[in-house]
């Protein structure tokens, strides 16, 4: 195994000018990761107006 001062630098990323390949792969990225951070919001609504209404039947019950 190579000594950590033998390796090549590491490429964390495409750098301050990615190719445009590049460029589409993040933008499509970035539309999965929106689309995905929309899909939890709205799942995590539905889940909380159920809660809502479960706790609003449930004081109803007890009147």
């Amino acid at each position: 195994m190579k000594a950590p001062s033998d390796l090549p630098p590491r490429s964390d990323g495409p750098g301050p000018n990615p190719a445009p390949k590049a460029q589409g792969a993040e933008k499509s990225r970035e539309d999965r990761l929106k689309a995905a951070l929309k899909a939890n919001m709205a799942r995590r609504k539905a889940q909380a107006r159920a809660r809502a209404g479960e706790k609003g039947a449930t004081e109803q019950e007890n009147k």
